[in-house]
């Protein structure tokens, strides 16, 4: 009877295997790649904004972890120069409680960059990324709702990096 049913668990743990190796090797052939690996068209990049940019640091975090290429620490040392030339939080009222209260804002996050290279070759003109979502607010529950706010800008801030890190990915450089 032991037998048996070591048999049996050889049967489905064979079983199982297959699948898995069949999902990965289906996964593998459409191109999926894990996030966080981003094969930039360059090998150095320098990342040009205000040193309170949150938005750059995670900018800088990302192209470091996620890539084969090397931040400069001066212009002039990189291959291509990312300017962020500006981030804005913007809070826009939606509606309003029969009482004439805010019930609702919709949020958005706005990035501008652009990318050049060393000649100032434009590779990715001045662009913007905008991020937006809705929320709802009651005064009842203020402190909630501003620690909510917060988490949302910072959502939309990550989406954003995830987004330039794309485009990166696309800038057609000349050879």
């Amino acid at each position: 009877m032991g037998s048996m049913r070591q048999g049996r668990l050889q049967v489905i743990i064979h079983h199982s295997s297959f699948i898995m190796l069949t999902a990965a090797l289906l996964l593998s052939a459409c191109g999926f790649q894990l996030r966080g690996t981003a094969q930039l068209p360059f090998s150095t990049i320098y990342v040009q904004a205000p040193p309170t940019s949150q938005f750059a640091t995670q900018v800088r975090r990302a192209v470091q972890a996620g890539s084969s290429t090397r931040l400069a620490s001066a212009p002039e040392q990189a291959e291509v120069l990312l300017q962020i030339l500006n981030e804005a939080q913007e809070k826009q009222i939606l509606s309003l409680s029969g009482g004439g209260r805010v019930s609702e804002y919709l949020l958005r996050y706005r990035v501008f960059f652009r990318l050049t290279d060393s000649k100032n070759r434009e590779h990715i003109p001045a662009s913007e990324i905008v991020q937006q979502r809705d929320f709802s607010y009651s005064d009842d529950q203020a402190l909630a709702k501003e620690s909510e706010e917060a988490q949302l800008y910072r959502d939309m801030r990550n989406d954003a990096v995830r987004q330039l890190v794309r485009r990166l990915q696309a800038a057609k450089l000349p050879s």
